[in-house]
This record gives C-alpha cells, structure tokens and sequence, in this order.
C-alpha cells in the first residue's frame, strides 16, 4: 500500500513544474537585461510583448482547464470560470495594438489581476497550495521584468 504523501510533499510543486516555469520567465530576463545594460538587441520590446501575451493567454488556459473540471450542474459558476479564464487572453491581444510601453503596462496589470484571482483559487480549494507559491514567485519575476520595460521605455 502506497503511502500517503507529507504535507509538505503536498504543498511542494512538482519537481517538472518548478523547472519549466522558471524556464518559461527566461524570455523575459534577456530584453530586460538588455534594457538595462543598454545592449542593442533587435526588438526587445516586441520580444516581450509577444512573448509576455503568449504567457498571458497560457495562464488564463490553466483557468479554463479548471472550468472544464468544474461541476456541470453549476452553470452560473461554469460561465463564471469560463469568462474569467478568457480574459487573459483577449488582454494579451489587446495589448498588442499599443505602443511598447502601455502595452507592457497592460499585460503587467493582467499578469497581477490574474495571480490575484490563481491565490483566490488556492484559498478556496480549487488549486493545490504550492501552486499559489509558484504563482507568486514567477509573476515577481515576470513583473519585474516587464516593470524595466514600462519604466525605462525609450523605444521609438
């Protein structure tokens, strides 16, 4: 009989989900150190603001697989779910028709507004509790970057 894992089993990501998350902020730290360091590098800006609404919209689908594994019965909470776990998306794709700055702002806010409703979903039982850790500490990095470029801008 297997045995039943530790808390603190429990509470710690999985080994794959660490790994490929923090490797999924490292296209975001090479335009933000280029910002930073004055390196010309081709199109940072739209390097990060592709890139950060790919991730955007992906996060928003880790919503929509939660939705789909919700209780049918409830309709209002599945339309709910459902709404909630778009708007990411179409966030990240609107942000791509503003210029580099507000839409790296945009995407900033969206990433926040997103982890603010990822750490809702752990307090309530819906996600496991290491995914809210995760959660914190990618979107740190994730806003740490996307801050460099919202405050250094520069871009013409």
């Amino acid at each position: 009989m297997p045995c039943e894992p530790s808390r603190r089993e429990r509470d710690r990501p999985p080994a794959a989900a660490r790994l490929l998350g923090w490797l999924g902020v490292a296209p975001f730290l090479a335009p933000a150190a280029a910002k930073l360091l004055g390196a010309p590098l081709w199109g940072p800006e739209m390097i990060w603001r592709s890139y950060g609404a790919i991730i955007l919209a992906f996060m928003g689908g880790a919503q929509w697989g939660l939705a789909v594994g919700a209780d049918p019965g409830d309709a209002h909470g599945q339309l709910r779910r459902y709404s909630i776990s778009i708007l990411p998306a179409l966030t990240a794709w609107g942000s791509l028709a503003l210029a580099p700055r507000p839409s790296l702002a945009v995407q900033l806010c969206g990433f926040a507004a997103l982890l603010a409703y990822d750490l809702w979903t752990v307090r309530i039982g819906r996600t496991p509790s290491w995914y809210g850790r995760l959660r914190i500490q990618l979107s740190a990095a994730v806003s740490a970057c996307l801050a460099v470029g919202v405050v250094r801008g520069g871009w013409s």
